[in-house]
């Protein structure tokens, strides 16, 4: 692996073209676009390249936030020395401009308009924004969430029932899942809950990589006069799609995980012929108000990292959606469904290849608690050398949760098989 750039090739700008003196290495120009066969060995090699990662482990801990690609972050640490040189003098004068060209280029990658779509700190804001602004709830009224759901999600539905005097309801979703099964939990849960008026979903499950059949469920909650609002942080970047394929409303997004942009960037989404039902934030109070971006007000932001947004999304379309998500999932499928077969280790994601891709949790048979799986965890870490990490929440217990990124390598993964082969038999 090639060494880091210096800070004074970092910080260098040449004066003719203002790009960023990096070492060649350092950029992805060499990298073919997209289409490579996710099992081409040769050339996610090359892709992973492209990362400076933590030395001494395997790194299969990535759903936090993703990696920067290194030609992403000299851009930031660019970004960065700019903004902190030019100061209001650029915010004032040519920032405006700049983020609506980045907010306009989001909203292609992601199939939607400009006007609903705004940026944020992350998506927990995003979600926040929605879960408190939404303001079509009466006395009465129930609102719906389930177990895979983030946390900070969970706490905003019960704080806005408890606020407002309304029921918060909570389900379990099916382990083992299936497709059918899951979308009959949630149409269950609406027959037996009929004051339901708003329904919190999970895209892709952070705690077990769960992923849900979304359109189907937003479709049946439409049709018994459901709102969703929707938590595809998580989903951008590691699975395919377009808005328009969720059939949402309201859906939030961040740009740290699997786009690769810098930590502190999240995109708010609002379909336009729904902006009513969201309030307009408290701190916009200007007319007109016909935009996503009047239900959100952040204050300053970290304009580098909006910025870099520009770049990651270059480098994620190098590689291209479809590439991504097929080499994420077969990185996924080449531990997990040889750990099904192994003895007293529980899969919590089926096989099914419509609910699955990066992210994927297990559990030692019967092993349920925290304190069970934080240290099955740190066994991983002090045994073998591989960094997971435990996840409470789920109904049935906790578990660990294994994330692969688009630069681990098939041999890392044969480590995690061999050690679980190992732990399977002690």
């Amino acid at each position: 692996m090639t060494s880091n750039p210096t800070r004074r090739q970092v910080l260098s700008i040449t004066a003719a073209t203002g790009a960023l003196a990096v070492p060649l290495a350092a950029r992805a120009d060499d990298l073919p676009a997209g289409g490579a066969a996710p099992d081409d060995e040769a050339y996610w090699r090359r892709v992973a390249r492209q990362f400076d990662l933590p030395t001494g482990i395997v790194q299969l801990e990535n759903g936090n936030w993703g990696a920067m690609a290194r030609p992403v972050l000299a851009a930031y640490q660019r970004r960065l020395a700019q903004v902190n040189t030019d100061t209001s003098y650029y915010s004032r004068r040519g920032f405006g401009a700049d983020a609506a060209a980045i907010r306009a280029r989001v909203a292609a990658e992601l199939g939607t308009a400009p006007a609903e779509i705004a940026f944020t700190r992350g998506a927990t804001e995003a979600l926040l924004s929605l879960i408190g602004g939404y303001n079509r709830l009466r006395p009465g009224d129930q609102l719906l969430y389930a177990d895979l759901d983030y946390d900070s999600m969970q706490a905003g539905i019960r704080s806005v029932a408890r606020r407002r005097g309304l029921e918060a309801i909570s389900i379990a979703l099916p382990e083992p899942a299936t497709y059918q099964g899951v979308i009959d939990a949630y149409a269950a849960a609406l027959a037996a809950h009929p004051r339901v008026r708003l329904m919190l979903l999970t895209h892709v499950s952070h705690r077990t990589g769960l992923v849900l059949p979304v359109r189907e469920i937003v479709a049946m909650a439409r049709q018994r006069g459901v709102d969703v609002i929707v938590d595809s942080a998580h989903a951008w970047g590691q699975l395919d799609f377009k808005v328009d394929d969720l059939g949402a409303d309201f859906v939030g997004f961040t740009c740290q995980k699997w786009i690769g942009a810098p930590l502190g960037v999240g995109v708010i989404y609002i379909r336009r012929d729904r902006l009513d039902a969201i309030d307009v934030n408290i701190g916009e109070d200007a007319a007109p108000r016909d935009t996503t971006q009047q239900r959100i007000h952040t204050g300053t932001t970290d304009i580098a990292a909006l910025l870099t947004v520009n770049d990651a999304l270059d480098f994620h379309q190098r590689i291209g959606a479809r590439a991504k998500e097929a080499r994420l999932r077969h990185l996924r499928d080449h531990w997990a469904e040889q750990a099904r077969g192994l003895p007293a280790i529980d899969v919590l994601t089926p096989s099914d290849p419509r609910m699955t891709c990066a992210l994927t949790s297990f559990r030692m048979s019967g092993r349920t608690s925290i304190a069970d799986n934080r240290a099955l965890a740190k066994q991983l870490l002090d045994r073998f050398g591989i960094f997971t990490v435990d996840r409470d929440g789920p109904a049935r217990g906790a578990c660990v949760r294994v994330t692969p990124g688009i630069f681990t390598g098939i041999g890392e993964i044969d480590r995690l098989v061999s050690a679980l082969r190992i732990l399977s038999r002690s």
